[in-house]
């Protein structure tokens, strides 16, 4: 006898038992520590730039363009697996109370998200608005109901095969969230935001309707869940082996350039190796330009001297640990270990290359200080950076490798 509350119980136990034991290997890292140091040093920098926030600074337009893109980025948690699409495809009319509770579960998780994010925000609100403080739980439960309304919608849309629609209704809707949040904030009349409701609801009823006859698109459904898990599986497998991590690969033939000058020698055959995955697989170089923009806006923003080598200092240690998963990128294929090649020279490769990727980051980090006019400082963060850079490869790497 199938039994749906069950199905769901099982499943989501099991996801939030595995989500438990990588988070614990997160937190247990040197990620941790370095965050914490991020987020003080950002909080301290943020509680200053507000106290110099002019009284006509159009707080409510921008509070609404960052949360109007939190609450349509509205995903359903469905806890659903590859083989679903062939064992369940046959009970999907008796299933509506299992993506019922994932509905619930994601409006859950994704309300602490909001939540989050109105914290960060309403400082600015209160600074520049009479209200302060007073209406900040009116707001976090109206924005938890569009939240609500966002993942209904959200769900209809995953009926439609074609991404088109997908992308129209993200548009539609975002532009929709940025209106009712903005008029929130600005405690507009009543009358008004019931009108949006109202146009809200018509919205989410032509979906329904169009869909009532329609049937999941269970490989679409599927598709999204694992993405979203192996995105979250990348970020674990920084501090432990994850064996259901999916390796991604993309051409990008544009940086072919880049590696074309290696020679086809023996001793350069795990260089070639390394940096072929490193411009290639999974998301390394995706890591190092985000790291890399972001560490470069934190650099010219800031003012203070050691402030400024510090930061530059934090985002090329976040870059160097996360390339480590690197080295052991190929561990687990064959092939590999049957080149005639010395295992010294892929030692060689690794140190070449992540010296290599970390002189660059430096690089970029001392010519946007230098850009600021600030050549003092700016010297210091390459000298700085090129001793991490010999450090972290010939001492750190080699004993975490180990």
């Amino acid at each position: 006898m199938f039994d749906e509350k069950k199905l769901w119980k099982d499943r989501a136990s099991h996801r939030l038992k595995e989500l438990g034991v990588y988070i614990r290997y997160i937190f247990n890292g040197h990620l941790l520590i370095v965050g914490l140091f991020l987020i003080g040093t950002a909080a301290y920098y943020y509680q200053n730039w507000i106290k110099t926030i002019p009284s006509d600074f159009p707080a409510e337009i921008i509070i609404a363009i960052i949360i109007g893109w939190f609450l349509t980025y509205s995903p359903v948690y469905n806890f659903l697996l590859e083989a679903d699409q062939v064992f369940l495809l046959s009970l999907e009319d008796r299933l509506k109370g299992y993506f019922l509770r994932s509905g619930v579960v994601s409006i859950v998780f994704q309300g602490y998200i909001i939540l989050m994010v109105l914290a960060l925000l309403m400082p600015i609100y209160a600074h520049v608005s009479a209200s302060g403080f007073r209406f900040f739980f009116i707001f976090f439960i109206v924005l938890v109901l569009i939240k609500a309304w966002n993942l209904a919608v959200s769900w209809k849309i995953s009926y439609y095969v074609h991404s088109s629609v997908s992308l129209s209704d993200m548009l539609v809707r975002y532009f929709i969230n940025v209106g009712f949040t903005f008029l929130l904030f600005k405690q507009a009349n009543i009358f008004i935001l019931l009108i949006l409701v109202a146009i809200m609801a018509l919205y989410y009823r032509s979906f329904y309707v169009r869909t009532a006859k329609m049937g999941l698109k269970w490989d679409l459904l599927i598709g999204q869940e694992e993405k979203r898990m192996a995105a979250f599986y990348r970020l674990a497998n920084l501090f432990t082996d994850v064996p259901k991590l999916k390796d991604t690969v993309k051409r990008r033939k544009w940086l072919d350039l880049l590696i074309n000058r290696i020679a086809f020698t023996g001793e350069k055959t795990y260089l070639y190796l390394f940096s072929r995955t490193f411009l290639r697989a999974s998301d390394y170089l995706g890591l190092f330009i985000r790291l890399t923009a972001i560490g470069a806006l934190a650099l010219y923003f800031l003012s203070f001297g050691l402030g400024q080598i510090f930061f530059a200092l934090l985002f090329l240690y976040l870059t160097a640990f996360q390339l480590l998963p690197l080295w052991n990128h190929h561990q687990n294929k064959l092939w590999v270990d049957l080149y005639p090649v010395a295992e010294k020279y892929k030692k060689a490769a690794f140190q070449l290359l992540l010296n290599i990727i970390i002189i660059s980051q430096t690089f970029i980090f001392a010519l946007i200080v230098l850009l600021k006019g600030e050549w003092t400082i700016s010297l210091f963060v390459l000298l700085t950076g090129l001793v991490f850079s010999f450090l972290f490869v010939n001492v750190y790497s080699q004993t975490r490798l180990k």
